[in-house]
């Protein structure tokens, strides 16, 4: 019985191990490049609290820097009501580069981060699974330097998202707000 059990948890454990190699990071990825202002143009999940704010979301600028030790340091600001929030995370990195973990003081979960693919002047493809205490969701953001997106970085955005698992209506382009823009530094 006990041979039965451990066997069927290092199955599961060799799950999640293949499920997060198989979210590819940018190949020669090179962080100092990826430093720097950007727009959320798009994100998908298939967690709870985006199913219930969906309607609410708005495109957002996030700030990307690097620290001493190599980290990133991510500020995000998205309007919510009639005012502007600001969130700040430190992604640590890992061996791998292009990989970050980062755990929310807030909520306990656990980020495992991939910039998937970046060409670094125009967008940024990153994938997030996140795991708590309830469960594991999968996050998918598509960052852009400017507002706008071709349709063609659109799609791939959107057909990458429905590979990692998530389906048409947990996959939303951001719609374009002025809000908070300029508050973003």
């Amino acid at each position: 019985m006990q041979a039965t059990l451990l066997s069927i948890l290092g199955l599961a454990l060799l799950g999640t191990l293949h499920a997060q190699d198989s979210i590819p990071v940018q190949t020669d990825f090179q962080q100092d490049k990826l430093t720097g202002r950007w727009y959320s143009i798009g994100l998908a999940s298939n967690s709870n609290w985006f199913k219930e704010k969906r309607h609410l979301m708005k495109m957002c600028t996030t700030i990307i820097s690097s620290t001493a030790e190599g980290n990133l340091e991510v500020t995000s600001t998205y309007p919510k009501g009639d005012q502007c929030v600001t969130r700040n995370s430190l992604y640590t990195k890992t061996e791998q580069p292009g990989r970050f973990s980062y755990t929310s003081p807030r909520w306990g979960s656990k980020h495992n981060i991939h910039v998937v693919e970046t060409n670094y002047e125009e967008y940024a493809l990153v994938a997030t699974q996140i795991s708590k205490s309830t469960g594991s969701s999968t996050m998918v953001l598509l960052y852009s330097r400017t507002k706008e997106l071709s349709p063609e970085r659109l799609e791939m955005f959107t057909q990458f998202s429905r590979e990692q698992g998530l389906t048409d209506d947990e996959i939303l382009i951001l719609p374009q707000t002025d809000k908070c823009m300029a508050d973003a530094a």
